[in-house]
């Protein structure tokens, strides 16, 4: 069996840089015509002038016959400026503003401490300019807990913020629970949407213990409960076009995820589309994966295409490289689908 659909694109990624960009981008490059890169390096990527040295830095680390497009984002901090957004739209490079809640996730130390009282200025630019905010959809606050910081968020900040500015474009990034879905879907279309992962597709928090602890199996948002994970298939299998593709594919070396603090990601990049499939509903895979959130964006949809055929194949244990080893998701299982580009 073979199904032919528009190559897709990858609505949030991360590449890293140095070595481990080098490493993973041809990966990304292989199967995606673009992707919108996450800003949150060390330093961050908090002006248009790094983004764009950011830019040359994946392009140079792609295969020189690849047309993949990176698509880059600003780091919003409590000191960005109106003056900045604007500088980013004029570029043409960024597409793209990222909230990361202060200390939520990997290298986010640098992030937002109070989005209305430091950044309101800031977003009423991006609303002008047509710049989408996207949302890290977590709070910070240690009292609570850890599986219902998405809830909080969409309660105390994402509702407020919506009902204060509405027409700004929002995309919740990563949605992992039942009351994402629903907070998506009662938003006006074409100003909220939600980007999907392969691993809050496939997995629960059972992911997490099962045979002993699991730290490739952990990211942030942490993976919820088998109703939270059944919500979002059903959102992405409805033919909804609130919800598109977004990988949150995150390399870290091995050493850094089984250790005794383990760092949260997931590498998904070389299997996202062969995980995509799997979910089902393949009459609804090609909009899902290549439409929705081209129109969201305001993109042209991608001409070239890719194939999916059902073919048995099994994941490389692990995927080696001169400053270590980086496991893929699912390593070692055998999938059903395998992207082949025509």
């Amino acid at each position: 069996m073979e199904l032919t659909i528009t190559q897709p694109d990858d609505f949030h990624l991360h590449l890293r840089d140095g070595a481990l960009l080098e490493a993973v981008a041809p990966h990304s490059a292989k199967h995606f015509g673009r992707a919108i890169v996450m800003p949150n390096l060390k330093p961050p990527i908090t002006t248009t002038s790094s983004a764009i040295s950011y830019r040359e830095s994946i392009l140079k680390a792609i295969p020189k016959t690849s047309n993949f497009n990176p698509l880059m984002t600003l780091y919003l901090t409590d000191t960005t400026t109106p003056h900045e957004i604007q500088i980013a739209k004029k570029s043409g490079y960024v597409y793209g503003i990222k909230l990361y809640p202060a200390g939520a996730t990997t290298n986010s130390q640098d992030g937002v401490t109070d989005l209305f009282g430091n950044c309101y200025s800031v977003l009423e630019e991006m609303v002008e300019q047509g710049l989408p905010l996207l949302v890290h959809g977590e709070v910070t606050n240690p009292e609570v807990d850890v599986f219902d910081r998405e809830k909080v968020f969409i309660e105390t900040i994402l509702e407020p913020l919506i009902q204060r500015l509405p027409q700004l474009k929002v995309v919740m990034e990563h949605i992992t629970t039942m009351d994402a879905v629903k907070f998506v879907e009662s938003c006006k279309e074409g100003y909220v949407a939600a980007t999907v992962t392969p691993q809050h597709i496939l997995l629960n928090r059972n992911a997490l213990f099962q045979g002993g602890l699991q730290p490739h199996n952990y990211c942030l948002p942490v993976l919820k409960r088998e109703i939270h994970r059944q919500a979002i298939v059903s959102a992405i299998t409805s033919g909804s076009k609130r919800f598109f593709l977004g990988t949150d594919s995150a390399p870290h070396d091995r050493r850094n995820k089984e250790c005794a603090c383990g760092c949260a990601g997931i590498y998904n990049s070389p299997v996202a589309l062969s995980l995509y499939a799997k979910a089902g509903a393949l009459n609804k895979l090609e909009a899902f994966t290549s439409f929705n959130g081209p129109d969201f964006y305001g993109i042209p949809r991608n001409k070239s295409k890719i194939k999916l055929r059902k073919s048995p194949w099994k994941v490389p244990e692990c995927l080696s490289f001169p400053f270590g080893d980086i496991i893929p998701m699912f390593a070692g299982e055998t999938l059903d689908w395998e992207a082949l580009l025509i």
